[in-house]
């Protein structure tokens, strides 16, 4: 690691350590993520655009091993592949979520939905991914940081879009310090370009020219940019986006007698969610409406299956010894460059091999992440917490609706994190990285599976969980070391 933290204090540590400088520097970045259009509405206005704000972001790009993000875009496709091979697995997921169906009452509705559409016959035949898989590198004892998973997220990935205006920011405070060959070397990075072109092949291959593409859209949605990126990126394909709401999917959607679904009375083709991936967001009304897209043949994405597959339940099972193989049997390479990423993943689920867990977690709490089945950010419990937790719960079956993930610690760095009203200074950070996915399957045939870009998110190390919309992390760019 001394190498990484070395190439960080040749180029911009001496900066950071001068207040007056950064300041400076500082006015000059927000000013250009204001014209790059790096933007979110506002906390206090979070429905409207009259006042918007810069999402946060680092002033100088952060040192990332280009070994570990070669690695990282390479897996993505091995990644993709799983995901789609064991939405299509009902035996696998059944199995998988048994237990957590029990408690979980979230995940429960899901897996109900599920299996109405499988009972009833799934009318959709093109399928759409668009996820993105996060990583930490984790400091090794001897040797080099190795890259660990986090997560992977298989619903409403965000940051696609804003990401593609940070690479210019960056540029522009390296240049004026007159860094110009450092400001050169700041990767390219369009994921919303990537997205739009996989969502732009669902629509194709759904087959009728007029039909829409509806975006789920959440009633206050403060990141409304980072999607408007995709939207455009539609519409310059000569393909129409409508934004509408659960409830007016409720209101206004409809079945025709071969599936197709209607909504406002217009045909739609893609059905892209950039909401309901959390409890809070589904009203009774919700429930139905979610139901109603399900069963039609519009293309979802993602399709209820795939949603599950996100789940940390998954996750923790597709790391047991044996599993990949049996999923994906005639691929040995894949499996090798998807296991070398996985850190240590454990179920509480009722029985030994949870109780020794538990043993464990409460013993040297500091080694792990006590993790619900829930996405957004903030959900995961660290330390102390953990402990708490697993002893009023172990002789519950709601223990199982937690998993145990060992913590990975990367190095910490320094850097300057730009946030509305928060002074400009220098602070302790660590990274995560993300890499989107896309993939479009027809039948049984995948025609599309490739990596579309990356999203790097830096936070002070003073905060364990959360990210950028849940107002933590901040957004950054790889500077290859």
């Amino acid at each position: 690691m001394c190498e990484r933290s070395g190439v960080m204090a040749a180029s911009w540590e001496s900066i950071l350590q001068n207040e007056q400088q950064l300041e400076e520097l500082a006015r000059q970045a927000v000013d250009k993520a204001l014209m790059e259009g790096v933007l979110m509405r506002t906390k206090q206005d979070p429905s409207s655009s009259n006042i918007v704000s810069y999402a946060p972001f680092t002033l100088f790009p952060s040192a990332v091993p280009r070994e570990l993000l070669e690695q990282a875009y390479e897996v993505q496709v091995d990644f993709n592949l799983l995901v789609d091979t064991v939405s299509q697995d009902s035996a696998f997921l059944e199995q998988t979520l048994s237990s957590t169906i029990k408690i979980d009452d979230f995940i429960a509705r899901l897996f109900g939905i599920y299996k109405q559409v499988l009972k009833e016959g799934v009318a959709q035949t093109v399928f759409l991914g668009l996820n993105r898989s996060d990583y930490m590198f984790n400091r090794s004892a001897a040797g080099p940081p190795v890259l660990k998973q986090i997560e992977i997220n298989t619903i409403s990935a965000s940051f696609g879009g804003l990401s593609s205006k940070t690479p210019a920011v960056h540029r522009h405070i390296l240049d004026v310090l007159g860094k110009t060959k450092e400001a050169a070397s700041i990767l390219p990075n369009n994921p919303s370009k990537g997205m739009a072109l996989g969502i732009a092949k669902a629509w194709e291959l759904y087959g009728s020219p007029k039909a829409l593409v509806l975006i789920i859209a959440q009633k206050v949605e403060r990141n409304v940019f980072d999607q408007r990126y995709i939207e455009h990126d539609l519409l310059a394909r000569n393909i129409r986006v409508i934004r509408r709401r659960f409830e007016d999917v409720a209101d206004t959607g409809s079945l025709a007698q071969d599936r197709k679904l209607f909504v406002d009375g217009q045909e739609i083709a893609v059905v892209y969610f950039r909401d309901g991936y959390m409890p809070s967001q589904y009203s009774p009304q919700n429930w139905e409406a979610r139901l109603l897209l399900e069963r039609s043949c519009a293309v979802k994405c993602p399709d209820v299956a795939t949603q599950l597959v996100g789940t940390k339940k998954v996750q923790q099972e597709l790391s047991r010894p044996g599993v990949l193989e049996a999923l994906i049997p005639d691929q040995p390479e894949a499996v090798a460059r998807l296991r070398a990423t996985f850190a240590g993943l454990y179920s509480l689920d009722m029985g030994e091999e949870g109780d020794r867990a538990i043993m464990e977690a409460i013993a040297a709490p500091d080694r792990f992440v006590l993790k619900p089945q829930r996405e957004g950010g903030g959900n995961n419990l660290y330390g102390e917490e953990i402990a708490q937790t697993l002893e009023q719960l172990k002789a519950s079956e709601k223990r199982a609706s937690y998993i145990l993930m060992e913590k990975i610690e990367p190095e910490p760095f320094g850097n300057c994190l730009l946030q509305a009203g928060v002074p400009a200074q220098m602070t302790q950070c660590i990274s995560e990285l993300g890499i989107f996915g896309v993939y479009v399957r027809q039948g049984k045939t995948l025609l599309l599976n490739q990596h579309v870009g990356h999203l790097l998110r830096t936070k002070s190390t003073k905060y364990a969980d959360g990210g950028v919309a849940a107002g933590v992390a901040v957004l950054d760019n790889p500077y290859l070391v």
